[in-house]
C-alpha cells in the first residue's frame, strides 16, 4: 500500500510541478503541494528500497557529493561562432545558402548568459545532467541540477525513450540579488555577475544549498536517435509540451525570420532592450531552422557550420592605467598586462587587460598614468582600445617595453617576423619552470592526483623538482618536505605518479609541451606516426603529410626534436616507464582507412565509447552527423527512422554491427 501511496504522490506532484513551472496554470495552492510533499518524503525515508533520483522530494537537496566525475558527452557540445557586426551575419548567411542551394529560413533567439547543460533521458527519466567542459567530457552535476524546479525528471509518454537536451543554467536579477544580499548580509564576499555565481552554485557540494539558489534554465536544442524533428523551432515548441522551460515566442524570445532585414531588426531591438529582461543575456544565436539542411551544412572540428553567435556591443569604459607588468609564460614568451583602477563593465569588475606585445605598446602610444578606454567585446580578458589623450598627465613618461626577463633578468630576444619577446633561460627562470611543470600535470595531459598548482609552486622554490623526470624521482621523504602533506596525501601523490605511467602516447605527448603541439595535434601524430621515435625521424616534409598539421606545427617539432636538452628528458621519461608508443589493438593493419563513420543506435558487443574507438583504431574517422562526405551509417538496434532516411538521401552505406565485426576481423 505504501509503494503504491509513493508512486502515485510522485506522479501528481510531477503533475503538479509542471502546472506550476511549465504551464503556469496551479490548480493546488503552495501550502496544499507542500502538504504532499511532505507526506511523499515521510513514505520515502520508511520505505528506502523505494529510494528514486528523480523523485519530486530530490529538489530540495540534502545530497552531498565529495567529487563530480567526468562524463563523455554522447554528442559533442560545440561551441559557437561568433560575430560582431551585420556584415559577417550576412556571409554567414550567403555560406549557407550557397550550400543549401536554397532560400532559407532561419531562427534567431537569445543568447543567455549562463552554464551551458546536457540533460540526458533514458526510458523518460533523467538520468546524467553534465556541463559543457571542453566539449568532450564534462562534469556529472545531475545531484544539482535535480534541485532546478523548472527542469522535468520524468518525462510524458509521448516523449522518446532517449533525449538529450541542451541548454543554460542561469540565474534571474531577482534571484542573483537575492543570494548576492544573503551572502553580503553574512559577510560573505559578493559574486561579480550571475554566469560566475551559477557556474559555482553547479558545482557546490551541498545540493541543498544549491536547492536555496533558485537557479533556473531554459533549453536551446534538442537530439534523439528515436524522433524525427523537422525545425529547430519546432523541436522547441515540443519539448515545452514535454514539460521543458524554452524561449518564450509570445515576448519575442525566439522568432523565425525570412529575411537578413528581419534579424537586423530583431537584434537591432534587443540590443536596446536586453536590459528590461529578467536575466542577463550576451547576444542572440542564429541558426538555419531546418534540421535535415543543418545536417546537408554540417560543422567544423569546433562548430556548426549552420549556426552564429552575435555579440551586442560591448560597453565602453575609461579608467586610469595603474602599471604595466609582465607575465612569463612556460615557453618563455613573455605578455605585458595593464594594471588599472577597477572599473565594473558588462558584468564584472575588471582589474586587468592584456596589451599582448610590444607592438601594441607602441600602437597605443601608452604613456604613465594615462586615461584609456576599455571593453570586453567578445573576450574574455579585457582590451584597451585607446588611450583617451586629452587627459593625459603633463610630464608623463611614455611606456618603454622591458629588456631583461622580469623574472631572471636574461636579456629578451625577439626573433624577426614573431610578435613576442622571449626569455630563452629555460633551464633557471622559474615562471617558465612553473608553467611546464603545471601543464604536465593538467587534466587533459598526465592528470597526475595529488599534485595541483600550489604543489608545483613548493617543489619549485625549494629545488626539488625542475622537470618532469624529477616528479617521478621524489621519495616520501622529499613530499614530507611539504606544506600540508601527511600520511595520506604523500600515499595519494605517490599512487597518482605511478598511475600516470599508464596515461596513452597521445597524452604523453601533449604533456611535454611542444608549441603549437594541442591534444587535438597529439593525437593526429600518435596515430599517424606510432610512437616518438617514428615521429623524432620524421622529416619536415614528413610531418606536413599528416592531416591538419601545417608549416608552422611543423617547423616547431623540428626544432624542438633537434634540442639535445628535450631529447633527453625524453629518454629520461621513457626509461621511467612513460609510454611513448601508441597501443597497437589490430595487429592486421588500418582496415578502416580513408572511411567515415556515424555510429547511432545501442550496440550488443561494444559500449558507444567502445565502438568509436574500435572505428578509430582501425583508421577510421568517426564524424557527428551524416552528410554527403559521409561513407558509413554504422547502426546498432533502435536506429532513428530520420538517421536511416538522411544516410539514403545522401547515399551513404548502411553497416551492421556483424557486418563491422568481420570487416575488421573481430572475433567478438
Amino acid at each position: 500500500m505504501s509503494l503504491d501511496r509513493i508512486q502515485a504522490l510522485r506522479k501528481s506532484l510531477h503533475d503538479h510541478n509542471f502546472r506550476y513551472y511549465v504551464s503556469d496554470n496551479p490548480i493546488i495552492s503552495d501550502f496544499e503541494f507542500d502538504k504532499l510533499l511532505f507526506e511523499l518524503s515521510e513514505l520515502e525515508q520508511k520505505n528506502p528500497d523505494a529510494f528514486d533520483p528523480n523523485s519530486p522530494t530530490q529538489r530540495v537537496g540534502g545530497e552531498i557529493v565529495k567529487s563530480f566525475d567526468s562524463v563523455v558527452h554522447r554528442r559533442p557540445m560545440l561551441s559557437l561562432s561568433n560575430s560582431y557586426n551585420q556584415d559577417e551575419i550576412t556571409a554567414f548567411i550567403k555560406r549557407c545558402q550557397s550550400v543549401s542551394g536554397e532560400e532559407l529560413d532561419l531562427s534567431v533567439e537569445l543568447k543567455y548568459d549562463g552554464v551551458a547543460i546536457s540533460l540526458c533521458y533514458e526510458n523518460r527519466k533523467l538520468i546524467r545532467a553534465v556541463t559543457r567542459g571542453d566539449g568532450v567530457n564534462g562534469d556529472d552535476v545531475s545531484v544539482n541540477i535535480r534541485t532546478i524546479k523548472n527542469i522535468p525528471l520524468i518525462l510524458p509518454n509521448v516523449a522518446p525513450n532517449e533525449l538529450e537536451v541542451r541548454g543554460e543554467v542561469y540565474f534571474t536579477s531577482d534571484a542573483f540579488e537575492d543570494l548576492n544580499k544573503k551572502r553580503f548580509d553574512s559577510d560573505g564576499a559578493k559574486f561579480a555577475n550571475p554566469r560566475n555565481a551559477a557556474s559555482g552554485t553547479l558545482k557546490l557540494q551541498d545540493s541543498f544549498e544549491v536547492a536555496t539558489r533558485r537557479l533556473s534554465a531554459l533549453m536551446y536544442s534538442v537530439y534523439s536517435d528515436e524522433f524525427d524533428f523537422k525545425t529547430h523551432i519546432e523541436s522547441l515548441r515540443l519539448i515545452s509540451e514535454w514539460g521543458f522551460p524554452v524561449p518564450n515566442q509570445e515576448s519575442g524570445w525566439i522568432r523565425s525570420c525570412k529575411s537578413v532585414d528581419d534579424i537586423f531588426q530583431y537584434l537591432s531591438f534587443w540590443d536596446t532592450e536586453r536590459h528590461s529582461l529578467p536575466f542577463a543575456i550576451d547576444g542572440a544565436v542564429i541558426k538555419v531552422n531546418s534540421i535535415l539542411i543543418q545536417e546537408k551544412i554540417g560543422f567544423t572540428a569546433k562548430s556548426p557550420r549552420w549556426a552564429i553567435a552575435y555579440k551586442f556591443n560591448s560597453e565602453k569604459v575609461l579608467t586610469r592605467l595603474r602599471e604595466v607588468k609582465y607575465q612569463i609564460g612556460r615557453t618563455g614568451a613573455i605578455t605585458p598586462v595593464a594594471v588599472l583602477d577597477p572599473v565594473w563593465i558588462s558584468g564584472t569588475v575588471v582589474r586587468r587587460a592584456s596589451i599582448h606585445n610590444a607592438d601594441q605598446i607602441a600602437k597605443l602610444n601608452l604613456h604613465e598614468g594615462d586615461s584609456v578606454w576599455i571593453e570586453k567585446g567578445g573576450e574574455i580578458i579585457p582590451k584597451i582600445l585607446e588611450v583617451e589623450i586629452s587627459k593625459r598627465l603633463i610630464g608623463s613618461n611614455p611606456i618603454k617595453f622591458i629588456l631583461n626577463c622580469p623574472d631572471c633578468h636574461s636579456l629578451l630576444e625577439r626573433k624577426e617576423g614573431d610578435a613576442q619577446h622571449y626569455c630563452l633561460n629555460m633551464d633557471t627562470c622559474k615562471p617558465q619552470i612553473k608553467g611546464r611543470l603545471n601543464h604536465f600535470i593538467h587534466r587533459k595531459a598526465m592528470n597526475i592526483d595529488g599534485v595541483g598548482t600550489e604543489t608545483i609552486d613548493q617543489l619549485v622554490e625549494i629545488g626539488l623538482v625542475h622537470k618532469p623526470s624529477n616528479l617521478y624521482e621524489l621519495d616520501e621523504e622529499d613530499w614530507f618536505k611539504l606544506d600540508k602533506f601527511r600520511d595520506k596525501s604523500v600515499k595519494n601523490v605517490l599512487a597518482g605518479i605511478e598511475k600516470s605511467k599508464m596515461v596513452s602516447f597521445e597524452r604523453v605527448l601533449f604533456s611535454i609541451g611542444i608549441r603549437h603541439v594541442g591534444s587535438t595535434v597529439a593525437k593526429k601524430l600518435s596515430k599517424h606516426f606510432g610512437s616518438i621515435d617514428s615521429l623524432i625521424n620524421a622529416s619536415e616534409s614528413e610531418l606536413l603529410d599528416v592531416e591538419d598539421i601545417g608549416p608552422m606545427i611543423a617547423k616547431s617539432l623540428r626544432s624542438y626534436f633537434s634540442n639535445q636538452s628535450y631529447l633527453l628528458e625524453i629518454e629520461k621519461l621513457r626509461a621511467i616507464g612513460l609510454n611513448f608508443k601508441s597501443e597497437v589493438i589490430n595487429k592486421s593493419g588500418n582496415k578502416l582507412v580513408g572511411f567515415s563513420f556515424v555510429i547511432s543506435g545501442v550496440f550488443e558487443f561494444f559500449s558507444r565509447d567502445e565502438i568509436k574507438k574500435s572505428v578509430e583504431d582501425n583508421g577510421g574517422k568517426i564524424v557527428s552527423s551524416v552528410s554527403s562526405k559521409t561513407d558509413y551509417l554504422l547502426m546498432g538496434s533502435g536506429v532513428g527512422p530520420s538517421k536511416i532516411k538522411k544516410a539514403d538521401l545522401h547515399g551513404v552505406k548502411r553497416l551492421t554491427e556483424n557486418e563491422f565485426l568481420r570487416w575488421i576481423g573481430s572475433s567478438k
